[in-house]
């Protein structure tokens, strides 16, 4: 009844406007004086900021800084240009081009919502002027944005793996399976819409082209291997490999390709400070809420009533994806993570389940929370660059979350798909 009447209370702040991370700081509160009054006030300062001081999570405003340095410096032009000339000559090939090309810059940014901005832009547009519908032009870059929180490195990872004391580096690891896997069949729903409707061919596949574009985009195509490789071979941690990442934006940006300059370096500084301040409070006021939750035990007591009615981890992954689900239609990924993870790890870790294998399921159950209204961060800011309506987009963005819940049944019922590379790697 307790955690009940904290969400309830959560969700009625958020629904007059008050900022989430806020929300949660006022809940935990008055959850405190309701249960020892004044007298554990004087503890909530040092739990803010014992809370906001873990190292992992420094990774986060250097991946997002170093986004934005590469989204300022032509890597998207350059990687949407490659991709046409790999994918092109498929019907409906600007919408293989939007697949492939979020399966390349996933591996930059490790934010859907910045996938889409940038791409988008320049992608959608395109679509519409080819003759594609703007439905289905915002609906097939909003769904393939979605694979930044699959392909590492993923933020929702990060805070997952601090969250739920997960290693973030296998954690990236079993992403690569299932991000693959979700590019390859979106690209096959795609066609099957671009068949149906006719939608055109961008050009015969040249060799000569696919050659020049590599060449052109190679530095941005090593960038992830760079960056990625250093991370899986164990030379440098998450978080080392994030200051990597923004030292490599700087030198191919500014050195190689020369496209940076001040401005917009400023303007990546700036994004990546305000992200990151976001970030960073949520985790803080969430660590309150978690320390007042592990006083009261009742994450233990949830993990002990579920048990109660069954014992079997399947049955309980079933329960999880549900309510992860209907979580991600309230809640950005970031919230429910911070939020939520705490409080069902006894329970995942009661029913022997891998916290790896658990964190790949709830970052796909969010992912495709970002496509479901009414919060749908990722498909609001698809339908803000397509200037579309977010429920016709929505009709055809059905497909594509259907690819997207069946890729979470299957890393869900066969844990060989995420996990075989960590086996490989690590155990």
């Amino acid at each position: 009844m307790t955690l009940l009447l904290l969400f309830v209370g959560l969700l009625l702040l958020i629904a007059v406007g008050i900022p989430i991370a806020v929300a949660l700081g006022i809940v935990a509160l008055v959850a405190m004086l309701a249960s020892g009054g004044v007298d554990m006030l004087p503890n909530a300062g040092l739990v803010l900021f014992t809370g906001a001081t873990s190292f992992p999570l420094i990774a986060i405003p250097l991946f997002i800084l170093a986004g934005a340095i590469m989204n300022a410096t032509g890597i998207s032009r350059r990687l949407i240009a490659f991709a046409s000339a790999l994918v092109g000559f498929i019907r409906g090939g600007l919408s293989m081009v939007s697949i492939s090309a979020s399966l390349f810059f996933a591996e930059i940014s490790g934010s859907a919502v910045a996938d889409v901005a940038a791409l988008g832009s320049i992608l959608i547009p395109a679509m519409k002027k080819r003759g594609y519908s703007t439905p289905f032009a915002a609906a097939v870059m909003s769904s393939s944005a979605t694979l930044a929180v699959i392909i590492p490195p993923s933020i929702p990872m990060i805070l997952y793996g601090v969250m739920a004391e997960a290693s973030v580096v296998e954690l990236f690891v079993a992403g690569i399976v299932p991000g693959v896997l979700g590019g390859v069949l979106l690209m096959f729903a795609a066609w099957l819409y671009a068949r149906r409707h006719d939608f055109p061919v961008e050009g015969r596949f040249e060799l000569r082209r696919v050659w020049t574009t590599m060449r052109e985009a190679g530095w941005a195509l090593l960038l992830p291997a760079i960056i990625l490789g250093g991370i899986f071979s164990g030379w440098v941690t998450a978080t080392e490999g994030a200051g990597l990442a923004v030292v490599a934006a700087l030198v191919v940006g500014g050195l190689i390709y020369r496209e940076l300059d001040l401005a917009h370096l400023r303007e990546a500084m700036l994004e990546g400070g305000v992200q990151t301040a976001v970030v960073m409070l949520l985790v803080a006021t969430s660590a309150l809420l978690g320390d007042y939750l592990t006083e009261q035990r009742l994450p233990q007591q949830v993990a002990a009533g579920i048990m109660d009615l069954t014992s079997n981890k399947w049955l309980i992954l079933a329960l999880l994806n549900v309510f992860f689900l209907v979580i991600g239609l309230f809640l950005h990924s970031a919230a429910a993570i911070i939020l939520v993870v705490p409080i069902v790890m006894p329970l995942v870790r009661a029913a022997g389940i891998d916290p790896v294998h658990f964190g790949l399921i709830v970052t796909l159950n969010l992912g495709i929370g970002q496509q479901t209204p009414p919060v749908a961060s990722v498909l609001v800011t698809a339908c803000s660059v397509a200037k579309a309506d977010i429920w016709e987009v929505s009709k055809v963005n059905v497909r594509f979350i259907a690819v997207l819940v069946a890729v979470l049944l299957l890393v869900t019922y066969v844990p060989a798909i995420p996990l075989a590379l960590v086996d490989v790697f690590y155990h």
